[in-house]
C-alpha cells in the first residue's frame, strides 16, 4: 500500500498510508532502520510511540527489539547445560522444567513471558501441585530470566511476585530414642547400623551409600573424658569424604558431599561402638577399601529396595506415616543441642554450611566434637534405662557385649 504523505521530524518519521492509519519509523545506534511493529489509528498515536523510543533511547533503556525474540525452552535448556551442576542439581533442574515450566512457556519467547503470564502460570500451578513445588519452580524460572535479562534479552525479568519462591515447609517430625531403636530392629541387623548412623551421626543417605571400611577409624577417647562418664568402648570416627546419590535413572553420581562442610569426621557416640564393630565383621564388604553398606549380594544398596524395607519398618515401629528416613537427621540434630551442643556444632556435625553462619558462629574443633559426642551418648543411654524400666530392652539387650 503506498504512502500518500510523510512527516519529517527531528526524530524519527511518521507517514500515512492511503487507508488513512499511521506508521512510524526511526535509525537505531546501529544504524538500522526500524519500523513500527503496527500501524496506529490516529498520528498521535504513532508521535507518542516515537516518544517512548526516544526517551529510552535518552536514558539508555532501548534494546533490540529482536533481541528478545529467542524461544524459552532452547534458551533454558541451554541455560542449565551451562551451569556446571551437581547430578541431583541437574536432574532436578530438568525435571522441573520439563513437568512445570516448559508446558506453559515452551512455545514462547523470552520478550512473550510478562507478569500476568507468570502470575497465570503461578496460580494454575498451585491448584495442580503442592506449594514446595511451585516454590523451586518459580526460582527456576525467575534465575534463568534474570540470566536474560544480564544478557539483554530482556529489558526486566518478568518473576515480581513477593515471596514465590520462599518454601513453608512443614515443621519436621522428631523420633523419641526408643523410636529409633524400634525401626532399627524393624529394619533389620544388615540395615540396623544405617539408622543409627542417620539419627546419631546426621549422615545422609548418599554420604552413607559411599561409606567404606577405609572411613571407619576405631579412635582413642581423651583420658578425661573417659574418667567422667566411666564409658569402656573407645568412641568410633567416620570420615565422609565422598558421596553417592542414586538418581531416577538409577545411575550413582558419586562424587564431593552436597557442601564443602559435608567433607567431615563425625565422632559417633561410644554406645555405637558395638554395633559398628559388629557391622565391619558381619555385613560389610570384605575387601580393605570395601562399601560398609551393601546387599545379601555384595551389591550397593538401591533407594527403591531400601524404600520398601523403611516403609514397612516405620510401620512396625509406629513412626507416623510422613516420617522419612531424613528425618532420622533432624532428630539427631535436636538430641544434639539438647545434649548441649550448639547449632554450630549441629551444622559441623551434619555437614551443613552457609556464608551467613561462618561469620555468625565460632569454629567447633574435633575436640569439641567429641565433647558433643559424649553428651548425646549420656543422653541416649539415659533414655534407654527410662524407657527399660525394670528390665533391658530386647535391643539393648543385643547391643550389651
Amino acid at each position: 500500500m503506498g504512502n500518500a504523505k510523510g512527516t519529517k521530524r527531528r526524530f524519527g518519521s511518521i507517514r500515512q498510508y492511503r487507508s488513512g492509519r499511521w506508521t512510524a519509523s526511526y535509525i537505531d545506534p546501529t544504524g538500522l532502520r526500524r519500523n513500527a511493529p503496527e500501524t496506529f489509528p490516529t498520528k498521535t498515536d504513532a508521535e507518542v510511540w516515537l516518544s517512548q523510543i526516544e526517551a529510552d533511547l535518552t536514558r539508555g533503556d532501548w534494546t533490540d527489539p529482536d533481541t528478545g525474540a529467542v524461544n524459552f525452552e532452547e534458551y533454558a535448556l541451554r541455560w542449565v547445560g551451562e551451569r556446571g551442576l551437581a547430578p541431583t542439581s541437574d536432574e532436578l533442574y530438568r525435571r522441573l522444567l520439563r513437568l512445570h515450566l516448559l508446558p506453559t512457556f515452551q512455545n514462547m519467547d523470552l520478550d512473550e513471558i510478562t507478569p500476568s503470564r507468570v502470575r497465570a502460570w503461578r496460580a494454575e500451578r498451585l491448584e495442580a501441585t503442592g506449594a514446595t513445588t511451585v516454590a523451586k519452580s518459580y526460582r527456576l524460572l525467575k534465575a534463568i530470566l534474570e540470566t536474560a535479562t544480564d544478557d539483554e534479552l530482556i529489558r526486566r525479568n518478568p518473576c515480581r511476585i513477593k515471596g514465590a519462591g520462599k518454601e513453608e515447609a512443614e515443621e519436621r517430625p522428631v523420633a523419641t530414642v526408643e523410636q529409633v531403636d524400634a525401626v532399627a530392629e524393624a529394619m533389620g541387623p544388615r540395615w540396623r547400623l544405617m539408622v543409627y548412623l542417620a539419627a546419631y551421626g546426621s549422615l545422609r543417605p548418599e554420604e552413607q551409600a559411599e561409606l567404606r571400611r577405609t572411613d571407619v577409624v576405631l579412635a582413642e577417647e581423651p583420658e578425661e573424658l573417659k574418667r567422667r562418664r566411666g564409658v569402656v568402648h573407645e568412641p568410633v570416627l567416620l570420615r565422609i569424604s565422598r558421596a553417592s546419590p542414586e538418581l531416577t535413572t538409577g545411575r550413582r553420581a558419586t562424587g564431593d558431599p552436597k557442601s564443602r562442610a559435608g567433607k567431615r569426621t563425625v565422632v559417633l557416640p561410644a554406645f555405637l561402638t558395638v554395633d559398628v564393630r559388629r557391622h565391619l565383621d558381619w555385613f560389610a564388604a570384605k575387601e580393605p577399601d570395601g562399601l560398609l553398606f551393601v546387599g545379601e549380594r555384595g551389591a550397593p544398596f538401591r533407594r527403591s529396595t531400601f524404600g520398601r524395607k523403611w516403609r514397612k519398618a516405620r510401620a512396625e515401629a509406629g513412626l507416623p506415616g510422613n516420617f522419612r528416613f531424613y528425618d532420622l537427621r533432624h532428630t539427631g540434630n535436636t538430641l544434639v543441642t539438647q545434649s548441649g551442643g550448639t547449632l554450630k556444632d549441629a551444622m559441623v556435625r551434619a555437614g551443613q554450611s552457609s556464608e551467613r553462619a561462618a561469620l555468625i558462629y565460632q569454629h567447633s574443633t574435633l575436640e569439641r566434637q567429641r565433647e558433643v559426642a559424649a553428651g548425646l551418648d549420656e543422653r541416649v543411654r539415659a533414655e534407654r534405662r527410662d524407657s527399660a524400666g525394670d528390665g533391658p530392652s530386647g535391643a539393648e539387650a543385643v547391643r550389651r557385649v
